[in-house]
């Protein structure tokens, strides 16, 4: 479904900003080869508040009921959650007993911390088998879309809260009125709502257009957000630039007239905004050809193992190693996919159906090159690899600037 409307403000002036060539979604992972569906993946932009979405809308039944991953699947984040926990407790004072509610809380790992600290937790989850398994762990989770009905059904049986969180969700439907108006129903009045997502000034900066991807329809800042906030009862009192994938901010929010005094890094980023352009499309007309410059970059630096058919396989079989493989055009250039998450091993990539095997492939069949797609995490892959890497072996970052690994 293609939405005509701004997903914050409602306006019709849609601009597309960023042309993005269509890809599979972006985790449709299967068993075996079977047609998949382009979907368009550009990017608009909002002519009245600024607001940078994917208008193309996939039905979020078919992308979140059987989600697969876990965050207990991820030591990184298991700890994030701990330290955010932590540190949400000690600034707001929160006492034992407090009602924290978690929008997309996946296998509760975030709540968990809190109910350590004796206080009362309800995750909302869609993902119906990972929300059993974590009420199942005692962490009481609903398994279903979180939405305005569903808060005063939430209030009527819990009460108002005391802390709403929603971590790498916020950005994934096009339903954020309705959400955000549940959020300023089950909210207390001296409560606060905490959300992360990435932040489209770091995608910018730090190159991650690889994480647009279908799951993802808002790609948010500051700017438009207060205006947002403030129709809809809320306030935007404070944001915390974090390194979380690749670059998000943490932001709170609470009711207008809450006790919060709204700092000045808000006005502070939003100057930064408009001195940077970031709700112009000069900015990402010069993505767009950066985007294609170090595509041409890669592909050069493949071209004479591909013309001599040497094996060129990728590295990472994850929801960006899509949208990468996809605006690269590397779909046929590529044997295989390599991966150490044992859930991928023996699937087929979305789209492409390229075979997905444990990294223990690349002793066994030597490829001539091996694209390392999960580029953000090279430093801990070429570890894991050095012996591959001083047997001969050849790596290849693409992003953010190409870099050739070998011996």
């Amino acid at each position: 479904m293609k939405r005509d409307r701004c997903i914050l403000c409602d306006e019709e002036r849609l601009v597309k900003i960023l042309p993005m060539r269509p890809s599979p979604i972006a985790d449709a992972f299967v068993c075996e080869k079977v047609e998949q569906e382009l979907i368009p993946l550009d990017l608009y932009q909002c002519g009245k508040c600024g607001h940078t979405q994917n208008i193309d809308r996939v039905d979020p039944e078919r992308l979140f009921r059987k989600y697969l991953f876990t965050t207990k699947s991820s030591p990184y984040l298991v700890k994030h959650f701990a330290a955010y926990a932590e540190e949400a407790v000690k600034r707001f004072s929160l006492p034992p007993q407090a009602f924290v509610c978690e929008i997309g809380s996946n296998d509760g790992t975030l709540l968990q911390f809190f109910k350590e600290k004796k206080m009362s937790v309800l995750g909302v989850d869609p993902a119906v088998e990972i929300a059993n398994l974590a009420t199942g762990q005692n962490i009481p989770t609903i398994p279903d879309f979180f939405s305005s009905i569903l808060a005063a059904s939430i209030k009527k049986e819990k009460g108002v809260a005391k802390l709403i969180v929603a971590n790498n969700v916020y950005a994934h439907t096009d339903r954020l009125r309705d959400i955000t108006k549940g959020i300023e129903l089950l909210l207390d009045d001296d409560g606060v709502f905490i959300f992360e997502v990435s932040y489209l000034l770091d995608i910018i900066d730090n190159f991650l257009f690889d994480t647009i991807y279908h799951e993802h329809l808002c790609y948010h800042s500051i700017t438009p957000l207060i205006p947002f906030f403030q129709g809809l009862g809320l306030e935007l009192f404070s944001v915390e630039r974090i390194p979380s994938k690749g670059g998000s901010i943490r932001a709170f929010v609470q009711k207008q007239g809450g006790p919060h005094k709204k700092e000045a890094v808000i006005d502070q980023m939003v100057e930064n905004e408009k001195k940077r352009g970031l709700h112009l499309p000069e900015i990402f007309r010069r993505f767009y050809q950066d985007i294609n410059k170090k595509k041409g970059a890669l592909l050069e630096a493949i071209a004479r193992a591909e013309s001599e058919k040497k094996q060129i396989v990728g590295y990472g079989a994850s929801n960006t190693v899509t949208t990468l493989i996809y605006q690269f055009e590397l779909e046929k250039r590529l044997t295989y996919l390599v991966d150490d998450n044992v859930k991928k091993h023996h699937l087929f990539s979305p789209g492409a159906h390229l075979k997905v095997f444990p990294s223990k492939a690349l002793y066994e069949n030597f490829p001539a090159l091996v694209i390392l797609l999960a580029w953000q995490y090279a430093t801990p892959i070429l570890q894991k690899h050095s012996q591959f890497i001083e047997n001969g072996g050849v790596f290849i970052i693409p992003l953010p600037t190409l870099q050739i690994i070998k011996k």
